[in-house]
């Protein structure tokens, strides 16, 4: 669950990790000077019973400026073991003239299919290398498998690098849903909701 942790601060929040993993140049990026993230915004939407649950996270500032520094803190469940494969199922939509519409997964961004997150996080961060800070200083694991168990990310600060957006997700409001699976179940789902504005 810390990499799931990792996954929802460093990556759903902004939307980064997706961007980076992505093949940049198969599609149209546009260069911005800088970005904003406001309204950020999550709640569980797993039945009552889900085995993995986050259960706090706060993000500041409002808004998150990119570049810019993020603090951030989490803490989370799963009553089971998460371990390869664990697949990711997202659903992405925008506010288009007042109406929710579902972006289609373009090169690996949008409402996509992920087979196995573990092997994404072992794509992010090498297995045999050191978990980035600060899940490192709290002794938080960043490879599958996860141990059944509590985690916690007490209070930390991130840097949010300058970067390359796809020209759809530049300026709008935008609706997240990530449905966590593992052995043919649901395992938790998240939902976040958050506007981008960039110059």
């Amino acid at each position: 669950m810390a990499g799931c942790l990792k996954v929802t601060v460093a990556v759903m929040v902004v939307l980064a990790a997706v961007v980076f993993q992505a093949n940049c140049d198969s599609f149209e990026m546009k260069r911005v000077r800088s970005a904003k993230v406001l309204g950020f915004d999550w709640k569980n939407c797993g039945q009552p019973d889900a085995p993995a649950v986050l259960k706090s996270l706060t993000v500041s500032p409002d808004p998150i400026n990119i570049p810019g520094s993020l603090t951030a803190a989490a803490s989370g469940s799963t009553l089971v073991e998460l371990a390869s494969p664990l697949s990711v199922n997202v659903t992405m939509e925008k506010e288009v003239a007042g109406f929710w519409v579902k972006i289609p997964c373009l090169e690996q961004l949008g409402s996509c299919h992920y087979k196995d997150a573990c092997e994404i996080l072992n794509q992010l961060i090498p297995p045999g290398q050191d978990c980035p800070e600060p899940l490192h200083t709290y002794g938080l694991p960043c490879h599958c498998p996860f141990k059944a168990g509590s985690y916690s990310l007490p209070q930390s600060q991130f840097y949010l690098p300058y970067m390359d957006l796809p020209y759809w997700l530049t300026n709008g409001n935008y609706r997240v849903q990530g449905i966590l699976g593992g052995g043919g179940k649901e395992l938790g789902c998240l939902k976040l909701s958050l506007s981008i504005h960039s110059n």
